[in-house]
């Protein structure tokens, strides 16, 4: 599936006045955003392209889990899967919501190949009277401070200057007083306070608020919840307006740079819960982020159309939003981490109707997507995300896999009719072109190097590319004299894409001829 947006840009007649050049080195570049386009020509357009539905991941069907389980965090850590989750259980009884059962709790557990998922009994948390569960925090007092760790947001800390002692952290909301605590661990499992008092207290923090060591800036970085109006201290604190994200950078994860909330290019005002951002593992430059839209379509025809009505009036009787508000996951990427690029179409749509889907809850991403191996025999590994489903709609909520290409966020794509893209300038260094790209049997990609004012270079145009065709996640582009590019390396040029049906995910120079 692929949702299709507008052009972008018209091709620019004259280019006397050069924009600064991008040194992009050998980093991989996506169309994730216009960074680093001048024009979209032609058939050509940007394509957000959707993560494909798979198996259930997890089941959170234990006692101490239920349907209100979420706010996930997944990670790579060596030869191991890590994943970490709120577990809590939601009902609604004569108008009111019951959320009595059992505590918040934040649960753990791992995989080999980010597939196949497994709670281990770890023997840490007492579960009414037993320790055999996957528990790894649970609400405890430390003085005047009351931790809430039913809102987690787990990393690896690959600060280089981060301890063995303090490797993992989890980012856990304070019951009181109002704000983020910091948590540490040394093995991920067992768990202490890193800092005695909330490090961020100005914000809503009613979501899966984050950070993380972002390298780009040798610091930290945090995301989280707030209201765009009334007043947001920590003491009188207040929601209203709309539902929106901050950030700010600290060095230590205690000490924070004043906040900023985050801008966007051309999006509308919208709700958003969550926000899912992180360096993105093979363009580690590139922030992106998975926020959750969240709508309230109120009550019509359509409305109660939409699968388990009977619960959805249920819930709409302790709040009208309860039963008619829906969510579902969106796409952004940002180069600075403040400005981005959302896209303002579904990501992740909540998909074709079934029991446990449409419905308030639905769609949560986990923080954040992973690199697994393919389902499909001979395949290239792929993108493995995770959404929530049956949220406050049974006796579990569950977490289905989804899968996507690598790199296959947004493509340049055009008909076989053709359509062109042509980028700023830019600096490489490495020896060839390398692209991410998917073509028909009889559509296929041509590259042009041009000079920085947009004329091919001699050896380099259009005519002197043969047309590149099939389905790789890096094919090296030839010309007639070969595909070595070394001569060109450091200097200030521009490419020119030339696609008849065909999608380009990425491009990259490499180093290996």
């Amino acid at each position: 599936m692929k949702s299709v947006l507008p052009t972008l840009l018209i091709l620019a007649a004259v280019r006397a006045h050069a924009a600064d050049p991008t040194d992009i080195g050998t980093r991989r570049e996506l169309f994730v955003d216009d960074a680093l386009i001048e024009s979209v020509s032609g058939g050509a357009r940007l394509v957000l392209h959707h993560p494909e539905p798979r198996e259930i991941a997890l089941d959170h069907d234990a006692p101490w889990e239920g349907t209100g389980s979420g706010y996930h965090s997944v990670f790579r850590d060596g030869d191991k899967y890590r994943m970490y989750y709120k577990a809590w259980h939601l009902d609604v009884k004569d108008g009111k919501v019951n959320t009595g059962s059992h505590p918040l709790y934040c649960c753990y557990a791992e995989s080999d190949d980010g597939i196949h998922w497994r709670k281990p009994e770890l023997d840490l948390v007492d579960f009414k009277g037993s320790k055999a569960n996957n528990i790894v925090l649970a609400p405890e007092t430390f003085g005047e401070v009351k931790s809430d760790p039913g809102h987690p947001a787990v990393f690896r800390d690959d600060n280089p200057a981060c301890p063995p002692e303090a490797r993992y952290k989890a980012i856990i909301r304070a019951a009181k007083p109002h704000g983020l605590l910091v948590f540490q661990s040394p093995d991920g499992l067992h768990w202490s306070l890193a800092h005695p008092e909330p490090v961020i207290t100005e914000g809503a923090f009613d979501s899966q608020n984050l950070a993380f060591f972002d390298p780009n800036i040798g610091a930290y970085r945090a995301y989280w919840r707030v209201f765009t109006e009334g007043q947001t201290d920590a003491e009188n604190w207040k929601p209203g307006g709309v539902r929106a994200i901050r950030t700010a950078v600290s060095k230590d994860l205690v000490h924070w740079e004043p906040w900023k909330d985050l801008t966007y290019v051309d999006s509308p005002k919208e709700e958003l819960y969550t926000k899912g951002v992180k360096p993105y593992s093979r363009a580690p430059h590139l922030l992106i982020g998975f926020p959750t839209r969240y709508i309230d379509r109120g009550w019509s025809d359509s409305m109660r159309a939409l699968p388990e009505l009977a619960a959805r009036e249920d819930r709409a009787k302790a709040s009208q939003r309860y039963g008619t508000a829906i969510t579902e996951g969106l796409m952004m990427a940002s180069r600075d981490g403040v400005n981005f690029k959302r896209w303002n179409e579904a990501f992740l749509r909540p998909g074709i109707e079934r029991d446990g889907t449409w419905h308030y809850g639905h769609q949560y991403l986990a923080w954040h997507p992973v690199e697994t191996q393919s389902t499909l025999e001979g395949a290239p590994n792929e993108l493995s995300f995770y959404a929530t489903e049956s949220y406050w709609t049974g006796k579990s909520s569950v977490l289905r896999r989804y899968a996507l290409r690598l790199d296959g966020f947004v493509s340049a794509n055009a008909p076989l009719s053709g359509g062109e893209l042509v980028t700023k300038p830019i600096r490489f260094s490495g020896k060839r072109l390398a692209l991410n790209f998917s073509s028909s049997a009889a559509g296929g990609i041509r590259v042009e190097i041009q000079d920085e004012s947009g004329k091919p270079l001699p050896g380099f145009a259009l005519d002197d590319c043969p047309e590149v065709f099939g389905d790789s996640l890096e094919r090296t582009v030839a010309w007639k004299s070969g595909t070595d590019l070394s001569a060109l390396a450091g200097k200030t040029v521009r490419l020119r894409f030339a696609l008849r049906d065909a999608d380009l995910f990425a491009y990259r120079f490499a180093e290996v001829p």
